[in-house]
């Protein structure tokens, strides 16, 4: 029995330490949020050099952006929590996006899982691409097909999760708070906040029978800044829910035919590609379909009541957003092949031998290599 006991306390504390080893680094995180923020940038800027500097140097660029995407990630969750703790007077106000999708999180855990399945896979499907490219290219479009048909069913699942509502990118709240603001407060992840004598007296002035902290005012120079920053609009006081409107008939079957586009397109690229890469059917039928999508959905918005003077500040961003996406049509397919990588070559061509413009000509010619190899890095889904 002893034996039994001693045994079940070891198996305990040998899964209690990977815990107190997140906390610790949780708290190391919340602490530090700047420089963490600053480390996060210098490891992103070192992935745009990387390319082209020696064997299977997209694959080690690639590594390294994918891995700290996904602890950017983990990251975002951790000062969200720390935030969320923080009295509700020195809670930064959030945008309209990060209202919409911490809604939902917070409302369906299976929007938060399909939501992190989508972001997980946008941040590691490059990666995917090369790995497979190495066995064929058979392979390679077979991941990517598959990939691509994943976050299909996940956006269809979570348009049918909002209750229509068109899909928001990315579907997860982004890091909106200030770094610095968290490292003056000692604001635990255990869900408690500290007693007012433990706290940063720097420079709030804590309630003495409330507990409850009163931000500084502004100095006088920032006045206007800071009146600005408190003045609601009449979507800071929609419900999340409301930020978007849902979206029947016509809007429901462009928002179909915006998610399956990818698929669409991926397939068409499989069929053709082996065939002749520069192949005109993919491109004009993938275009086709997310430029028909785009008109659909504005001839059901002019329909509405209200038309385009009714939508929310999210649902233009998010209209602005799908408008400069197209663009990127002009680094796919046959497109590419015919007119955009000769003008790339020869406006690099004209920056060699330069100061600066030099370096930043190499590093286009560098990436040059993604956009005629790869599938991924000119997707927008």
């Amino acid at each position: 029995m002893d034996f039994c006991r001693q045994a079940s306390n070891k198996t305990a504390e040998a899964f209690a330490q990977p815990q107190q080893y997140l906390r610790l680094y949780g708290e190391f995180v919340t602490k530090n949020a700047s420089t963490v923020s600053q480390i996060e940038g210098a490891l992103r800027s070192l992935t745009y050099i990387i390319p082209g500097r020696f064997r299977d140097a997209e694959i080690a660029s690639e590594s390294i952006h994918s891995g700290v995407q996904l602890l950017s990630l983990y990251h975002d969750s951790l000062l969200a929590r720390a935030v969320a703790q923080l009295p509700p007077l020195q809670r930064p106000h959030p945008s309209p996006h990060s209202r919409y999708t911490r809604f939902w999180t917070k409302k369906s855990p299976t929007y938060k899982r399909l939501a992190l399945t989508l972001q997980v896979i946008q941040y590691t499907e490059l990666l995917c691409e090369m790995a497979a490219k190495r066995r064929g290219e058979k392979s390679r479009w077979r991941v990517v097909v598959l990939l691509e048909f994943v976050k299909a069913v996940c956006r269809i699942l979570l348009l049918r999760l909002t209750n229509s509502r068109p899909l928001l990118s990315p579907p997860l709240p982004q890091r909106e708070v200030d770094p610095s603001t968290l490292e003056d407060k000692d604001v635990p992840l255990d869900g408690m906040i500290s007693p007012p004598s433990e706290r940063s007296e720097e420079t709030n002035w804590t309630m003495p029978r409330t507990g409850l902290s009163l931000p500084t005012l502004p100095s006088s120079s920032d006045i206007s800044t800071y009146l600005l920053s408190k003045v609601l609009t009449a979507d800071d006081i929609k419900p999340p829910k409301a930020l978007l409107h849902r979206v029947t008939g016509k809007g429901e079957m462009a928002e179909l035919l915006y998610i399956i586009r990818p698929v669409i397109y991926a397939l068409a690229m499989q069929y053709w590609s082996g065939k002749n890469r520069k192949a005109w059917q993919p491109w004009i039928l993938g275009l086709s379909i997310e430029y028909g999508a785009r008109q659909l959905a504005k001839k059901d918005l002019q329909e509405r009541a209200g038309g385009l003077r009714g939508l929310t500040a999210l649902e233009k961003e998010e209209l602005r957003k799908r408008g400069w996406s197209m663009g990127w049509w002009l680094m796919r397919g046959a497109f590419y092949e015919a007119f955009t990588r000769s003008w790339i070559q020869s406006t690099t061509s004209k920056l060699r031998n330069k100061p600066l413009l030099d370096m930043v000509g190499g590093i286009i010619e560098d990436y040059e290599f993604l956009w005629d190899q790869y599938y991924f890095p000119t997707a927008t889904l």
